[in-house]
């Protein structure tokens, strides 16, 4: 079932506005809090319908048009699984993947969330809210463009810019305890003058660590479509504002469950804590001035794994044949991605530069010729 949160005043969609932390109608500016939502109203699949929404569903016919496993091909790609399912506020159809959770009705614009893809195990146990608006997230996608000599006009064009979406990627959060067991060769050296003779002595040490630690909350983004490289690099996030899980701050965003368990990704989340592990462990032995690691032994045990989604702005890019991306962490504004280059302001620019320095010589050549 495709729900929306309606405005208690006016019946328009409501969505979550990161700057208030409310739920927020454009409409007629009525706010309120998520908690005070719900608690007033309930979920919108809990209330019952108004007679126009009954006779928009009636006329839109099945809430559900194609049942799950349903296939659509794509003009440049494989085909995906779809279903198909009407917007509550037009009727229009709203298509979706089997990992959406919320989208955004092409159609009118209104919050489409998804609640049988929360169900169960799917359904996150906390989830950390916007901080950033859209508007902040086109300041900073402009401010970072400006930074590109060579960056193509259509990148920084408003259709371009209009495609920066908000989306809750789904991440497991997981502790990890870990023992290191390190043998190194280490060797000291000093240096004593009996006249005019130096003498330098290497002191060697047979240097052993037994090292415990516990790593919590280590962030793995569990969804197929997001780049793990990508993702890695948009931390920390800071987990002391994460809420209980509420559908309504999912409103005027899209959001993926999670395409991979943490069992799925045990050998990533092992391999990010062994690095992790033993330079923890290495860091430990000091005060040599030669330090060679003979032997490493390394256990690294899950302790606990916790379902959340976390807020990023994405732009997704394709220039020249080549893929290339705008992610920002939602909460704390951390940018990662790489700007298209266009070759003809190369050219231009190289142009410039050898007239400019043509027009130099011939100056410097009257004036000493």
């Amino acid at each position: 079932m495709v729900v929306t949160y309606k405005c208690p005043g006016c019946g328009a969609p409501m969505v979550f506005d990161p700057e208030s932390q409310k739920l927020s109608c454009d409409h007629c500016q009525m706010a309120m809090t998520v908690k005070e939502y719900e608690d007033k109203y309930g979920a919108p699949s809990m209330r019952e319908e108004t007679e126009e929404e009954k006779n928009l569903h009636k006329a839109a016919g099945p809430v559900e048009t194609e049942e799950e496993g349903s296939h659509v091909s794509m003009e440049d790609g494989p085909t995906m699984d779809v279903k198909k399912y009407h917007c509550s506020s037009c009727g229009a159809e709203v298509i979706t993947d089997d990992t959406t959770a919320a989208a955004i009705c092409s159609f009118c614009g209104s919050p489409a969330l998804i609640e049988e893809r929360m169900d169960g195990a799917k359904r996150p146990v906390e989830v950390l809210p916007f901080r950033i608006t859209r508007e902040q997230a086109v300041e900073k996608f402009k401010a970072w463009t400006k930074k590109g000599l060579f960056t193509p006009k259509s990148f920084t064009s408003q259709s371009t810019i209009d495609k920066i979406t908000g989306i809750y990627v789904p991440y497991w959060l997981v502790d990890y305890d870990a023992n290191v067991k390190l043998r190194a060769h280490c060797t000291r050296t000093r240096t004593t003058r009996s006249g005019d003779t130096e003498y330098i002595y290497t002191d060697h040490f047979n240097v052993t660590r037994d090292v415990d630690a516990k790593y919590e909350r280590l962030p793995l983004d569990a969804s197929a479509k997001m780049d793990d490289s990508t993702m890695d690099l948009l931390e920390p996030f800071n987990y002391q504002e994460l809420k209980p899980f509420e559908m309504p701050y999912l409103s005027g965003y899209l959001a993926e469950v999670y395409s991979y368990t943490d069992k799925d990704m045990e050998g990533r989340g092992k391999h990010r804590i062994r690095e992790y592990a033993l330079k923890a462990a290495r860091n430990t032995i000091t005060g040599y001035s030669g330090v060679s690691v003979t032997e490493q032994k390394l256990r690294i045990d899950e302790t606990k794994a916790e379902y959340v989604m976390l807020p990023v702005w994405m732009l997704n890019y394709r220039y020249n044949g080549k893929d290339y991306s705008f992610t920002l962490n939602g909460q704390s504004g951390k940018l990662v991605g790489a700007l298209p280059i266009c070759r003809g302001k190369i050219a231009g620019w190289m142009a410039g530069m050898t007239v400019g320095i043509f027009a130099l010589l011939t100056v410097l050549g009257g004036l000493f010729g």
